[in-house]
């Protein structure tokens, strides 16, 4: 666990942290998902292995954001897939082309 100073003195619940992650998938569409293992699951993804991908790789990491309680983790990543989320992506995650 890092020291809690880095955490601007902090000190994290738990040595748990979790990823609301979004990637650019080849044709042109965003995924999100939320992890704990953010390393392990773009395996997943790049491999084909996540049904929801499979048929959209390759993919590529546009953006991720820590967490360090899950139930925040879950409630961004929920608020990122629904209208008004994807309305907030858009328009301050991710660069219009």
């Amino acid at each position: 666990m890092q020291d809690p100073a880095s955490f601007g003195g902090y000190d994290p619940p738990s040595n748990q942290t979790w990823f609301v992650y979004l990637l650019n998938c080849a044709d042109g569409t965003y995924y999100v998902g939320c992890t704990s293992n953010l390393n392990e699951r773009l395996n997943r993804h790049t491999k084909g292995w996540v049904s929801a991908t499979k048929g959209r790789i390759p993919v590529e990491l546009t953006l991720y954001i820590c967490f360090f309680e899950r139930h925040h983790a879950f409630s961004f990543e929920k608020y990122l897939k629904s209208g008004s989320g994807r309305a907030f992506t858009k328009r301050h995650l991710v660069r219009s082309p």
